[in-house]
């Protein structure tokens, strides 16, 4: 089955199908290593990682493809690709659409915000007209009914923070009419919003979670309750870069000061395990085989 066909059904039981959020291709393993049917590349964290830089537009589309396909390319569980605004206008956003299917994403994001955009759970956001929204949703669907009809198309809309959640769900049904596949209603505030969404939308939703992480403006449910209440997806977005940062500065802690972290090794994995995640014996094995003088 192909991932676009896997995807789309996995989100169509509507039983809250949780999408890590990967920031490259070591996470994605990892994601996938730990049993997820799914993920969800992080702009905010390709952002970050790649640049140093918030989620303020400041990453260009041609890196967030190239890093997209290394993502997809690394594991076999279906990948939704982060096109935030569609990058223009809604020719801009067809280019961009028949990009992501050609590096093999099963899906992609696009959001309704005023371009540059930011992260969801920032201040200051700003969106577009639900008119030209609407006719971005019709021309990326056009491009992706040409090439892969079962590619899912992810709206998002940023409206609850900016004119709230009556006006999220006008815009929502709007998108879900225009061709999207499921609604990526942004930054509820609460569970009883969130009730409504699902309630009132025609289309699958899908939400986002912080998870751990403080300073989000969605509540923290429990995916057991979202799957009661019938969300279609839950994207987990930068638990796992926030997990590494996290992983990161404990170690760097330990050696500072010209010093060593002899037998602390609950800060890092171990060599072993680390060689098997990048495949590193399959390699090993093509020597083997194709070499005329293989070291062993």
């Amino acid at each position: 089955m192909k991932k676009t066909t896997l995807l789309r059904n996995m989100i169509l039981e509507r039983k809250a199908l949780v999408c890590p959020g990967a920031h490259d291709a070591i996470s994605a393993k990892l994601i996938e290593q730990a049993g997820f049917r799914a993920l969800q590349v992080s702009g905010f964290g390709l952002s970050a990682t790649y640049l140093g830089l918030p989620d303020m537009a400041f990453i260009g589309f041609s890196d967030v493809v190239h890093f997209t396909k290394n993502i997809v390319e690394a594991v076999k569980v279906p990948v939704m690709a982060d096109a935030d605004t569609g990058y223009g206008n809604s020719i801009n956003a067809m280019y961009v659409t028949r990009e992501f299917i050609n590096a093999g994403a099963a899906g992609m994001n696009i959001e309704d915000q005023v371009f540059p955009k930011r992260c969801g759970h920032l201040e200051g956001k700003q969106i577009i007209p639900l008119e030209e929204m609407v006719l971005k949703i019709k021309a990326c669907k056009a491009v992706k009914d040409e090439i892969d009809p079962d590619f899912v198309l992810n709206a998002r809309t940023d409206a609850i923070a900016v004119a709230g959640i009556e006006e999220a769900i006008r815009r929502a049904n709007a998108y879900a009419e225009a061709g999207a596949d499921l609604i990526f209603v942004e930054a509820p505030r609460s569970v009883e919003q969130i009730e409504q969404a699902v309630k009132e939308i025609r289309a699958p939703v899908s939400i986002n979670l912080m998870d751990a992480v403080s300073g989000g403006k969605t509540p923290l449910v429990s995916i057991d309750r979202l799957r009661e209440i019938g969300v279609g997806r839950v994207s987990i977005p930068v638990g796992p870069l926030f997990a590494a940062v996290k992983g990161m500065t404990d170690y760097l802690d330990a050696i500072k000061g010209d010093r060593i972290a002899e037998g602390r090794t609950e800060l890092v994995a171990p060599f072993a395990d680390f060689k098997n995640l990048v495949g590193f014996e399959m390699f090993r094995e093509l020597e083997r085989e194709y070499l005329p003088r293989f070291v062993e």
